[in-house]
């Protein structure tokens, strides 16, 4: 037990005489560990700077994902739609029915789904906007619809189309907002009710009863010129959209017949399209559809921040390598140059490995002092150089969008299409996590091992009397 604790004892002193003999040796090559420090230092700042963008960056896409999504679309793929009908496999009523597209929304890769309704409408009492005369109901029956209540379409709201100048919007079922003109014609304000009809669908030969809305009006809103107008089929009244009666989407039956659907989902991560794509087949989407991702929206916003990652990611890279080659080559010029002191330890008793980590220390030590300086440098310069290179990114995107290579998402709304310019990220607020720390101090001291280990591994080759010998 006592001989146990004596080696214990020496054991402890020698690890210290190796610190303290590392700490000495820094003293005493003071120029050409200067040099070193200057590299490592340089090394350090440099990553610190693309590690705080890089992390940043990511932490800002990933918040975007979780927020926007990924909107998926349903689409008829035309070329395929064309050679299947030629074929006689597919008529062309064929479409996703709406059993379908509550089918889909029912999975767990999509973070989210929503429905967009369209009821096509008539009244024998309300005149719509750009027609003079009231419509012919057909036996109470609409044959021929002149307005829409559309559920659940707030686009315009959200992306400034449109206003509200009246009242509130709706929030429960069977309450509405109709445009200023559409009051304005039928002598409207807010607090009244209006009384409108469903399309009619023959079945069988016989008449489905129509759907009757009785709306309250809660508000009026007014329409920007960019609106006015559609190209839906019909024609008249219905193609104006200060036609449209907005509600909420508790107030239209979605299974209800005659009843145009447009559904948005949206994955929780882009991974997830093949495996939602499967579903959909599985839960009876036709081969002519494709299921794709709303890419053109993300890249449009987040991919000036994704470019700006790729630079510094890049960059840090090629720093890394080209400072760990030139760390590796003037560590081993220095320690060539201590060959003999090397020789002395190990004609000691000194064992190789003590050797080489009294060495790995000395530069540890050193990494370890470049890298509270590199942190602090690094901070401060992140902020400004993330700001130049967002800005570029930003410019790029700006000047792309310009000559038409991006940029722009077409939003689908019922019938009615819109490209919607949306704006990149051009703001990136760096700072210095913990896991930007964790990470930093990781690089430093695999740096300090590469450069250290590799050029000692060469010396601790030697035999203390051919060393000893070499030096005479």
């Amino acid at each position: 037990m006592g001989y146990l604790c004596r080696s214990y004892a020496k054991g402890m002193d020698f690890t210290i005489y190796i610190l303290q003999n590392a700490l000495k040796n820094i003293a005493r090559n003071k120029g050409r560990n200067i040099l070193l420090a200057a590299i490592i230092f340089a090394i350090i700042a440099t990553t610190v700077v693309t590690l705080m963008i890089t992390n940043t960056s990511d932490r800002i896409i990933d918040e975007y994902k979780s927020q926007f999504g990924l909107e998926v679309t349903i689409s008829r793929n035309l070329e395929r739609f064309i050679e299947m009908h030629h074929s006689g496999e597919v008529g062309l009523g064929e479409d996703v029915t709406t059993a379908q597209y509550i089918a889909f929304a029912d999975s767990d890769l999509l973070q989210y789904s929503d429905f967009t309704s369209i009821a096509y409408i008539d009244s024998g009492v309300l005149i719509p906007v750009g027609q003079t005369a009231n419509a012919i109901m057909g036996g109470g029956y609409v044959t021929s619809p002149t307005m829409m209540l559309q559920g659940n379409n707030w686009d315009d709201f959200t992306n400034g189309f449109r206003t509200v100048t009246s009242g509130v919007m709706p929030e429960q079922k069977n309450e509405c907002i109709i445009s200023a003109e559409f009051a304005e014609l039928n002598d409207l304000s807010v607090g009244d009710t209006i009384q409108v009809y469903g399309m009619v669908l023959s079945e069988d030969d016989g008449r489905v009863a129509p759907t009757i809305y009785n709306l309250a009006v809660t508000g009026i809103y007014y329409s920007s010129d960019e609106v006015t107008s559609g190209t839906i089929g019909w024609g008249g009244p219905l193609t104006n959209r200060l036609n449209e009666i907005l509600t909420v989407s508790e107030t239209i039956d979605i299974t209800t017949a005659g009843i145009s659907l447009t559904a948005r989902y949206y994955l929780k991560h882009p991974s997830y399209l093949e495996a939602f794509d499967e579903e959909c087949r599985a839960k009876g989407l036709h081969p002519m559809f494709d299921v794709s991702i709303d890419e053109d929206t993300y890249n449009a916003i987040v991919g000036p921040v994704e470019g700006m990652r790729g630079i510094t990611t890049t960059f840090m890279i090629i720093v890394l390598i080209l400072g760990a080659v030139i760390l590796i080559l003037l560590s081993s010029i220095a320690i060539r140059e201590r060959k003999y002191e090397i020789g002395v330890l190990r004609a000691m008793g000194m064992k190789k490995a003590k050797v080489a980590f009294g060495l790995w220390l000395e530069m540890v030590f050193i990494t370890l002092f470049c890298l509270v300086l590199g942190i602090g440098a690094g901070s401060l310069a992140a902020q400004p150089v993330s700001d130049t290179l967002l800005t570029q990114q930003v410019e790029n995107a700006q000047k792309l969008k310009e000559l038409g290579g991006g940029g722009y998402f077409s939003m689908n709304i019922g019938d009615n299409s819109r490209a919607v310019d949306d704006d990149p990220i051009d703001e990136v607020n760096v700072t210095l996590g913990m896991d930007t720390i964790l990470q930093l101090m990781i690089i430093s001291i695999l740096l300090a091992s590469v450069a250290g280990l590799a050029a000692i591994s060469r010396i601790t080759k030697y035999e203390p009397i051919k060393i000893l010998m070499e030096r005479n």
